[in-house]
């Protein structure tokens, strides 16, 4: 059996198919995002277990990500740092502090220790 499709006829299909191929990549894509965003938080009874929570007792580093609900004041007040603001030129808007944010700290210890 032959088949007689134009060479536009061709095309057409093979736009069709792409168009149909793209549409799936975004379902699929928007699936996967909307999974991941609603995944359940689980918490671990023991706090041995989780290595992350001893980086809660650690002073500040020199390299410090802004976390939930902190402010440049209480991260200041917290690290021991007044000039945040001043050693980071990206911080335009001292009010606009997100978390995932990453700011240079320099605690007053080290600036002593530098004199």
């Amino acid at each position: 059996m032959a088949c007689n499709l134009s060479q536009r006829q061709i095309y057409a299909l093979a736009i069709s198919l792409a168009d149909e191929a793209s549409w799936c990549c975004v379902f699929v894509l928007l699936t996967l995002l909307l999974l991941n965003s609603c995944k359940e938080t689980t918490t671990i009874a023991n706090d041995e277990d989780v290595k992350g929570r001893q980086l809660l007792g650690r002073p500040c580093d020199e390299i410090y990500v802004v976390g939930e609900g902190e402010t440049l004041h209480s991260i200041s007040d917290k690290c021991g740092d007044p000039f945040i603001v001043e050693q980071n030129p990206h911080i335009h808007d001292p009010d606009d502090v997100f978390p995932g944010l990453v700011i240079k700290i320099t605690p007053m210890k080290s600036r002593k220790s530098l004199r």
